[in-house]
């Protein structure tokens, strides 16, 4: 089958760059950090890569500081777990959101999709933080292969033409699921819809993304562990 998915306009290499739409990759690291606009609430962030990239392909160094070192051989990106951060708050409707309730419900969910509900349930941590670092342990590096629906939200540099995307995994509804294990019977994986699952940019240009960008300045930020 033809396609033009990943192709770099001007040349038929594929981006090292993991994009929007119905992937599937593995896990290489979890973590939790703080968004630079509100102290008080985080992004889970999945730092994924996807399957080997067959015939012309130039991934990521491993570690951008060893020009001669491992490179990846898939796609990359980082992932935002939620279109939205995880942070305390009460709904117009009145209903409260407890971050940290959220953040078990989000690493339980992926558990189960990776069959590592077991390791997950033995976690006792004093704290979201403390729960989160345990995460990372199990989770990491697991080279369990899972479906996926990217989305992302656009942003652009000021003086520059080109839009990014910052990279989420579309909510966990009853219409279906961010991430599915591969081959399961009556899937129930959401089919990815550029109406739906990118989030248009405002019309001011900004130079503070929050995750991925594009190819140009990505692989000096690419340092994951």
């Amino acid at each position: 089958m033809l396609s033009t998915k990943n192709m770099k306009s001007g040349g038929g290499k594929k981006s090292p760059v993991i994009s929007l739409g119905n992937q599937v990759f593995k896990i290489n690291d979890v973590t939790f950090e703080q968004t630079p606009y509100d102290s008080d609430a985080y992004d889970i962030k999945l730092h994924v890569e996807s399957k080997p990239v067959e015939g012309e392909f130039k991934g990521f160094l491993v570690d951008p500081k060893n020009e001669n070192g491992p490179r990846y051989t898939g796609q990359v990106g980082r992932i935002r777990f939620s279109p939205y951060s995880y942070k305390n708050k009460t709904l117009p409707s009145g209903i409260e959101i407890k971050r940290d309730q959220e953040v078990l419900k989000a690493m339980a969910f992926l558990a189960e999709a990776l069959d590592m509900r077991t390791q997950l349930d033995m976690i006792e941590a004093e704290d979201v933080f403390e729960f989160m670092k345990a995460c990372r342990q199990i989770f990491k590096d697991n080279n369990i292969y899972i479906n996926a629906c990217v989305g992302g939200s656009e942003w652009q540099r000021t003086g520059e033409d080109y839009v990014n995307y910052n990279l989420f995994l579309p909510k966990l509804s009853k219409n279906g699921v961010p991430l599915e294990k591969l081959d399961v019977d009556n899937s129930r994986l959401i089919k990815y819809d550029a109406d739906k699952h990118i989030i248009k940019k405002k019309n001011k240009p900004n130079n503070n993304p929050n995750g991925f960008a594009n190819n140009k300045d990505i692989e000096d930020e690419f340092n994951i562990f």
